[in-house]
């Protein structure tokens, strides 16, 4: 019995401790994106480049992915409005067969953007490494995010801590039923990324350096 009562009561700790977690990291991140955040590209200041978060394009039940979708959409608005002069697309291409911003940059173009304006960053494999990336390597250190507002509040967060000046671009949002997965693994991803940030984790990878003009 005694053995019972200890469970419960660390299981009880663990869940308190959890939940106390995600409360203090998603305030963290609103504060950190306040008044940071756009959803009109009239209002949205100008930035010499803006910061795609890619995302994969095809669902596993074959449809389109509609964040991905809304991504494209919002970074064409953007650079048609004159708001970014250059989209950097960081995405995921840890194997042959999965190249993310490739298949973006595809997608950018035939939304009329030139492909001399588009760079592709292939290891972007989260978004502290898209974000670290974009000033380390690209040497940006004043940038436009191109995503929905959840995830560009937490890339806003990230650029704070690392001295870059960012803002975002929401992307149009899906709804509740579509995005509620998504949604309650980025109140996990934002526990993860506060500790992430607070142990110092570095992007997986760095190299060269490749200026922008």
């Amino acid at each position: 019995m005694r053995y019972i009562k200890l469970i419960f009561k660390v299981g009880f700790f663990l869940t308190l401790l959890s939940l106390l977690s995600i409360i203090v990291a998603n305030s963290l991140v609103e504060k950190a994106a306040k008044e940071k955040v756009y959803d009109s590209v009239k209002e949205v200041p100008y930035n010499k480049v803006g910061l795609l978060l890619g995302t994969g394009k095809i669902l596993s039940n074959g449809r389109i992915n509609l964040y991905y979708r809304y991504r494209i959409d919002a970074a064409a608005k953007l650079y048609k409005n004159r708001k970014i002069e250059y989209v950097l697309v960081s995405g995921d291409n840890s194997t042959k067969d999965y190249d993310e911003p490739s298949t973006i940059k595809d997608d950018l173009i035939a939304k009329g953007i030139p492909a001399e304006k588009i760079y592709l960053d292939y290891a972007g494999f989260r978004t502290l490494d898209s974000v670290v990336r974009c000033k380390e390597i690209f040497g940006q250190q004043k940038i436009t995010v191109v995503s929905q507002q959840f995830h560009n509040e937490r890339a806003i967060y990230i650029a704070t801590k690392k001295n870059i000046n960012a803002i975002g671009f929401n992307a149009k949002d899906v709804n509740i039923k579509y995005g509620l997965k998504t949604r309650l693994r980025e109140r996990l991803a934002r526990v993860k990324m506060v500790v992430d940030l607070v142990f110092g984790k570095k992007p997986k990878f760095l190299g060269n350096k490749i200026e922008i003009k």
